[in-house]
């Protein structure tokens, strides 16, 4: 089991505070890239909040082979149709 995954993500929360590297007013959305050890395929869910990221990412690596990765990014301003 990689524990070193676990006790990394532990602080996550407190890491990625409204601000991350320069994006305005928190606005930032969390992608998680896991193992589906299901299937052995590598997939992504994106989540507006850190809390529901972490959590997820947890369960993904609850088993021996299981591993996440989550990255903070900042969300882009889109443009609205004219």
């Amino acid at each position: 089991m990689h524990t070193g995954i676990m006790e990394n993500n532990q602080n996550f929360q407190q890491r990625f505070q409204p601000g991350f590297n320069g994006a305005q007013d928190g606005a930032l959305y969390f992608e998680v890239t896991y193992l589906d050890t299901d299937c052995g395929r590598i997939r992504s869910e994106s989540f507006d909040d850190a809390a529901a990221a972490d959590r997820f990412a947890s369960r993904c690596v609850a088993g021996e082979d299981g591993w996440a990765v989550i990255d903070a990014i900042p969300a882009k301003e889109r443009r609205a149709a004219a």
